[in-house]
């Protein structure tokens, strides 16, 4: 999952302008300028407004496992944040006025322990946030379930069967 598409908005439209800008100009520059400029510079301008902000977005990612949520960035020198559902964690949902109008928002998830993970923009952020919840309450379940057994606590069924 990447996050939302509308950090893009900007960058489509410098590339619309551009193409327009080179569309109209050439052909028709004054005397001292040559079209391989105009080329150049609308080159330069869409490698840098529009491709290097695209592939930082497309280089950012989130992923959602059943065993823990991982968050992958950088094009070039990787960094790689991770946090485990059977650990626990905390979930504080934030949403702005704009994330509120495009359905997105920012997820925390604090453990208490590692340094808590961000999960900026996050599109439709109350869908995922509310599968961050049930992959914390599965994987607390699952865990209690296959814990070894000490012998020191009377099973919960056996402590009311010996009432009755």
């Amino acid at each position: 999952m990447h996050t939302h598409a509308r950090r893009l908005f900007w960058s489509a439209a410098v590339l619309v302008a551009a193409a327009g800008a080179v569309g109209y100009f050439t052909g028709n520059l004054p005397n001292p300028l040559q079209d391989w400029m105009l080329w150049a510079a609308a080159a330069l301008v869409v490698l840098l407004l529009v491709v290097l902000p695209y592939l930082r977005w497309l280089s950012h990612t989130y992923t959602i496992t059943t065993r823990r949520v991982i968050e992958q960035s950088g094009a070039f020198g990787r960094r790689r944040s991770e946090l485990s559902h059977a650990r626990g964690y905390t979930i504080v949902e934030r949403r702005g006025p704009l994330q509120r109008l495009w359905g997105a928002g920012t997820l925390v998830l604090s453990n208490g322990v590692d340094e808590p993970l961000r999960l900026v923009n996050v599109p439709t952020v109350r869908l995922v946030h509310e599968v961050l919840s049930d992959q914390v309450e599965v994987s607390q379940i699952l865990a209690h379930r296959d814990a070894p057994w000490d012998g020191a606590t009377v099973p919960v069924d056996a402590d009311r069967s010996s009432r009755a």
